[in-house]
């Protein structure tokens, strides 16, 4: 096989400040969002969003370039793959793409960045964007039962007589009670709305009670996208198109492949006996909110990097086809499963939970690392991605062979980047008020001054422990440590919260303080952990 290579070397760009607002959880967020159409949200001007320090960020990828050409390659051709395409994006730009093989074997036609793949079921999380553009502008609610716009789904028989009606929320994070439906709904993509609305009519089979369990969908975000068209007034591909696509600029994506450029097509194909078979292409259809994308590389990186521009929160304007926050808010785990026997990628023991957002799997580990990623597989396709928040950093790969595990590809991909000289994930700056408090507590414990104290203690901070035995104590670790030789500066685990290191000449001293909620915070906690030398 012929083997493609294309590059961007672009240097992403500013990260602009821009505003922030989160709620507390699912349906706080969902309330928020309708009470920000009429009441503006207020922000502190003094906010310093999460930033990078790593001016080599991006040559630490380039770096990479070889190594993952030759895993690109070799996966390509032990798994028997037509064709593949895969890309790294760095904040806003598509910086390494490549591919390998042919997206058209009677043509001999190579794969390119401009190479259109069917993506399957990465497709939901567009489906979910557009759900949650509509909640955001007032249309419908998260809470809403989604009996409210499909009627046919008023008379479902559940399974017991407690469970409450499907919702919206159920349905996005796949908690409807539905049973996993690959082998079935990966063969409905063109089923046509008539019949999806007369098969709910029917009625409906539940595996689980709603709200009880994840349990992966295709029929869910199937009726998500008729929600989608009922709401709008339009079917839900152009819907989606009109008011995501376009906005991104993935001019080039599509929904039946009989309107994508035929010299640019992966067609599907599956490996069978020896050789490649042509699988049958599906057209468009009522089911393609679950699965239907057709989109390139080029394109596909412009989704990415909007995902990516959710984090870190921030001050300033918002540019996308919806707010950061709702970006965010689908990045959310929904119902959470522990794997405590797990190992990370280079073999260590590392547990992680696993929950499905809203269109998208959510998965944190336990070094803090958290992946943001969803799979695709259809009869001809194989497809995936995986975000790496804290360092804006996203991976994917397109293959055109039936459920192709590009997934295995991605993760080969982000272990190399990750082995040597990897980058850094953003740092928090220290805020105003947290460094100005850092300041008065160093002073604290070396004058207690009672002035001082009046003005930065909170009302509790000698109810919970003497002014007499916390001063007892402060001088007994200073002197074990010796003379204050240096200080660090303010560590901030976030905006009101943060640790000082004080370096003695026998040993360091670890000075936390956290502040209060007040208007004017104030210091509710002070702990001072000594450390002598060689002990970390």
């Amino acid at each position: 096989m012929k083997t493609g290579r294309f590059i961007v070397f672009q240097v992403a760009l500013t990260i602009i400040l821009t505003c922030c607002n989160t709620g507390n959880g699912r349906w706080q967020a969902d309330q928020s969002k309708l009470l920000s159409k009429e009441r503006p949200v207020k922000f502190s001007g003094s906010y310093r969003a999460q930033e990078f320090s790593d001016t080599n960020r991006l040559q630490k990828i380039i770096n990479s370039l070889a190594g993952i050409e030759k895993v690109c390659n070799d996966f390509a051709k032990s798994n028997h793959l037509p064709g593949l395409v895969y890309g790294i994006v760095m904040d806003d730009s598509m910086v390494i793409s490549g591919g390998t093989g042919m997206t058209d074997i009677s043509n001999r036609q190579q794969v390119n960045s401009k190479s259109l793949f069917r993506i399957a079921s990465m497709t939901k999380g567009f489906t979910a964007m557009a759900v949650l553009k509509l909640r955001d502008e007032g249309r419908l609610s998260l809470a809403d039962p989604a009996y409210k716009y499909i009627p046919e789904l008023n008379n479902l028989t559940y399974l017991t007589g407690d469970a409450s009606p499907v919702t919206i929320h159920n349905l996005l994070n796949m908690t409807a009670g539905f049973p996993e439906d690959n082998p079935w709904g990966d063969r409905k993509l063109d089923m046509t709305v008539k019949d999806l609305v007369s098969m709910l009519d029917e009625g409906i089979s539940f595996s689980t009670v709603p709200s009880t369990e994840y349990e992966y969908s295709n029929l869910g975000y199937a009726i998500l996208g008729d929600i989608i068209s009922r709401v709008s007034g339009m079917p839900f591909q152009e819907y989606i198109t009109r008011e995501i696509l376009k906005p991104l600029g993935m001019t080039n994506t599509c929904w039946e492949y009989s309107d994508a450029p035929a010299d640019l097509l992966a067609k599907g194909y599956k490996w069978d006996d020896g050789d490649w078979a042509a699988e049958p292409t599906l057209h468009d259809g009522a089911f393609a909110s679950m699965g239907g994308l057709i989109t390139s590389a080029e394109d596909f990186s412009k989704w990415v990097s909007c995902l990516l521009s959710a984090w870190p929160p921030r001050n300033g304007p918002e540019n996308g086809p919806v707010k950061r926050s709702t970006l965010r808010e689908m990045q959310i785990q929904g119902e959470t499963t522990l794997y405590p026997d797990a190992n990370d990628q280079f073999g260590n023991p590392c547990p992680f939970t696993y929950g499905y957002g809203y269109g998208l799997v959510v998965i944190k580990w336990c070094s803090g690392q958290v992946w943001v990623m969803h799979s695709g597989g259809l009869p001809g396709f194989g497809s995936h991605y995986l975000l790496l928040p804290d360092y804006g950093i996203g991976i994917f790969s397109f293959a055109n062979l039936t459920y192709a595990s590009t997934s295995q590809l991605d993760y080969e991909i982000k272990k190399m980047l990750f082995s040597e000289g990897s980058p850094d994930t953003r740092h928090l700056p220290c805020s105003d008020i947290l460094a100005e408090r850092g300041g008065q507590v160093l002073q604290l414990i070396n004058t207690w001054d009672t002035t001082l104290e009046s003005m930065i203690l909170a009302d509790n901070f000698y109810l919970d422990q003497s002014r007499q035995e916390r001063i007892a104590t402060t001088r007994r670790i200073l002197i074990t440590a010796g003379r204050i030789t240096s200080v660090d500066p303010v560590i901030p685990e976030n905006q009101l919260r943060g640790k000082i290191i004080m370096h003695g000449e026998r040993a360091r001293i670890e000075l936390f303080f956290t502040l209060t909620p007040e208007n004017v915070p104030k210091v509710q906690e002070l702990t001072m952990r000594l450390f002598r030398e060689n002990n970390q």
